[in-house]
């Protein structure tokens, strides 16, 4: 919540490469220019040729603000003005009720993914974005299998 708008974009195009969707592609993601971007936040390329793309909306709102269906309708008409049918929507809030019935109700020729605050938390620390391990723990136990397998010599 201490970030900018701006770096908030860039941390959640960050966590997507993190998760894999960009794969080794370089230079995968792309955070789109802080005025008219179209409603689009960042882009991922899923393929070398850039002929799959994810669109990316970030919102960086107090927790207790609540995504609506019409922020959720304005993105699918950022998609179809970009030409593309997958989008995911992330912010640090939550989703109304009507914004999360809009998405399961899409006809099919576009899927929007919603990610709210807890789950995009949940995903920052699956996913060790800006984390460092503090601790590791290895716990043995005995192979019994092994040791039963070994014949005793005499």
């Amino acid at each position: 919540m201490t970030k900018t708008p701006t770096s908030f974009e860039k941390l959640v195009v960050m966590l997507l490469q993190k998760m894999g969707y960009g794969g080794e592609i370089k230079n995968s993601g792309l955070v789109t220019k802080v005025s008219n971007d179209g409603g689009i936040d960042g882009i991922i390329k899923e393929d070398v040729l850039g002929l799959g793309r994810i669109h990316i909306q970030a919102k960086r709102y107090k927790m207790d603000s609540c995504i609506g269906r019409e922020e959720i309708q304005k993105f699918v008409g950022a998609l179809a003005v970009a030409q593309s049918n997958k989008g995911v929507f992330i912010t640090t809030s939550y989703y109304s009720k009507g914004a999360l019935e809009y998405v399961n109700n899409l006809n099919g020729s576009t899927t929007i993914v919603l990610i709210d605050g807890k789950q995009l938390a949940e995903y920052i620390y699956d996913y060790s974005l800006g984390m460092q391990v503090e601790q590791t723990i290895e716990i043995k136990k005995l192979d019994a299998d092994f040791w039963d397998s070994m014949k005793d010599e005499y």
